[in-house]
């Protein structure tokens, strides 16, 4: 089941990089159907919060608390700070991620705080982000950068 809603934020992240833009999916299940998608847009829109999660959080409008609570996100990348806040703040109970050996985000926090944290280790999203790596020197690092690197980068 994981990897029906794991293949859709491939796609998402797919979409990301054709737009120019960071390879991170993400989407959003509530009763094994998707009500929500998103992907990173920070190049795209010249943003500094549109990660691929946040990005899902924000076209899932309209959720009410009873909602986020049936809810999974799932994402290819490990979620950062921000994005790790916003699943506590809309009461997300699960989060699926593709790859977590790339960049380790603020899994524990999510854990610490009853979230259900479940890493698929999809050597797809790991082959995607590094080909943009690769084919992109020094943007991530620069992401990176703008933050502090608050996420560690493998």
């Amino acid at each position: 089941m994981h990897q029906k809603f794991m293949d859709e934020a491939i796609k998402e992240a797919e979409i990301s990089l054709s737009e120019g833009g960071i390879p991170i999916g993400a989407v959003i299940a509530k009763d094994n159907e998707i009500i929500s998608r998103g992907h990173n847009r920070l190049i795209q829109k010249n943003s500094v919060i549109l990660h691929g999660e946040m990005d899902a959080i924000e076209n899932a409008k309209g959720l009410n608390y009873d909602d986020y609570r049936k809810c999974t996100l799932y994402t290819t990348l490990s979620p950062c700070p921000m994005c790790s806040g916003a699943v506590l703040l809309y009461n997300i109970p699960k989060v699926v991620i593709g790859d977590n050996k790339t960049l380790m985000g603020a899994e524990r926090l999510l854990e610490d705080n009853g979230v259900e944290v479940i890493v698929l280790n999809d050597s797809r999203c790991k082959e995607l982000f590094d080909r943009f790596v690769k084919q992109n020197p020094g943007v991530w690092e620069k992401e990176l950068a703008k933050v502090g690197n608050t996420t560690e980068l493998k």
